[in-house]
């Protein structure tokens, strides 16, 4: 497990609708403008919660000291900081939020905080998790293989990464971004553009051999850090290229042997099984 408190964001859904979420200090912490899109399905979710916020504030209300800015993935792909409270903290603000929905919204809120107490107590349940998750997606078993493989071996870099310097989220995202464009030739951003996506994970839409590239980019450079004692992001970067070369050259010869691109336009699972 990463001993760092602050971690890549995931989304989970409630009745259809995104709720971003990310780990601080080892819980969830949910994007409150979002939830307050999906209590109350408002077309300006944003200048909903600055309003409600405004009024908390002049009631004295203890409520927004619950939040913190947290740096999430904002439709535009960017990250951005925007207000997020914990499981405790986000019922509070949703006492404040008159709505139908807010019963079964809590029942699914201690539901899915709960499950990361339980993850932290015994990690094995994360991976079983993720596992089902994707098996339910339609994703054949041996494909969950390969991408379980690829968020081992992605944790095992990020984890030296922290211990060798990275800090700040840019930090990952520059590392990250190096080991692509040497082992495809493009970021994570516009591997995404090709693809069409936009805040869906990048991976589960890549088939096997674009999995199978990403973690000999990945291990490579993870390999270079540990033999070469690499420390500060300068060094990280410079391996993090060197990685993605070993992975990029492979990806070469096989794209020369089988005349044709092994970076694809097309998603791994098929639309119909998405839908299902």
């Amino acid at each position: 497990m990463k001993n760092n408190s602050h971690k890549t964001d995931h989304i989970v859904a409630f009745r259809q609708k995104s709720i971003r979420r990310i780990i601080y200090n080892k819980e969830w912490w949910f994007s409150v403008v979002d939830v307050c899109h999906v209590l109350t399905d408002s077309s300006d979710a944003g200048a909903y919660w600055r309003k409600l916020k405004q009024r908390l504030n002049e009631e004295g209300s203890e409520v927004v000291t619950f939040c913190h800015g947290l740096k999430l993935m904002a439709p535009d792909g960017k990250m951005r900081v925007t207000d997020c409270a914990n499981t405790e903290g986000m019922f509070r603000i949703i006492q404040s939020i008159p709505s139908s929905k807010a019963e079964p919204f809590k029942r699914w809120l201690a539901k899915v905080g709960y499950e990361r107490v339980q993850e932290i107590e015994d990690p094995e349940l994360a991976t079983k998790r993720t596992r089902a998750l994707y098996k339910a997606k339609g994703y054949p078993d041996d494909w969950i293989e390969k991408r379980m493989r690829g968020i081992a071996i992605r944790e095992e870099l990020t984890d030296e990464w922290q211990n060798r310097g990275a800090k700040e989220q840019k930090d990952y995202e520059i590392l990250t971004a190096e080991i692509s464009k040497a082992t495809f030739g493009i970021t994570p951003s516009e591997y995404k553009q090709i693809k069409g996506l936009n805040r869906e994970n990048l991976r589960d839409h890549m088939d096997d051999f674009e999995l199978i590239f990403t973690m000999l980019g990945e291990r490579a450079t993870t390999e270079i850090h540990r033999n070469e004692d690499s420390k500060g992001i300068d060094k990280l970067k410079s391996d993090a290229k060197a990685g993605g070369d070993i992975a990029g050259g492979a990806r070469n010869q096989l794209e020369n042997r089988l005349k044709r691109s092994i970076v694809k336009k097309n998603n791994f699972l098929p639309e119909t099984k998405k839908s299902k």
